[in-house]
């Protein structure tokens, strides 16, 4: 499914490990907001060329009601660099960049640009995958009222 049995581009190899489909469960909120619980799933792909197509959704853990969905492209650099330019279902479009450590299997990234926002400013994500499989991320956020703090925090499973 992670690439439709085409060969993986070689631009894609250090951050492999995040292909597939991750299923799991996390937590949100800010000072702006009330805090919440969600069930998400995040899908990464590829076509065979440099870069992997990402689609992310959540639900409410509660009611399954659908919340957020997003969705975009992670080109990775040979300099251990990585863009990441995601639309969201909001109509906030975000271009991130930051860096990727093959080996300890992170990303970290951060926001070059927020476009179509009247409140977000900056967002960084960080992704760790732990031992047993387990993908964590957080999200930080910072608005024109809050500084940046955290604003998700989830673990998920690869599912597929």
């Amino acid at each position: 499914m992670a690439g439709a049995g085409l060969p993986l581009h070689p631009a894609l190899e250090p951050i492999a490990f995040m292909l597939g489909r991750w299923r799991g469960e996390g937590e949100g909120g800010y000072p702006t907001i009330n805090s919440f619980r969600y069930v998400e799933e995040i899908t990464l792909s590829h076509a065979g060329k440099p870069a992997m197509a990402y689609v992310q959704k959540t639900w409410r853990a509660e009611s399954g009601e659908p919340m957020h969905a997003e969705s975009g492209f992670w080109r990775p650099r040979p300099d251990g660099s990585l863009e990441i330019v995601i639309a969201q279902s909001t109509g906030l479009a975000e271009v991130q960049k930051g860096a990727y450590n093959a080996e300890a299997k992170t990303i970290s990234v951060e926001s070059e640009l927020v476009g179509n926002a009247t409140k977000v400013r900056r967002i960084v994500r960080q992704f760790r995958l732990e031992g047993d499989g387990t993908l964590a991320y957080t999200v930080d956020m910072e608005t024109n009222t809050q500084p940046l703090q955290k604003h998700l925090d989830a673990r998920l499973k690869r599912v597929e």
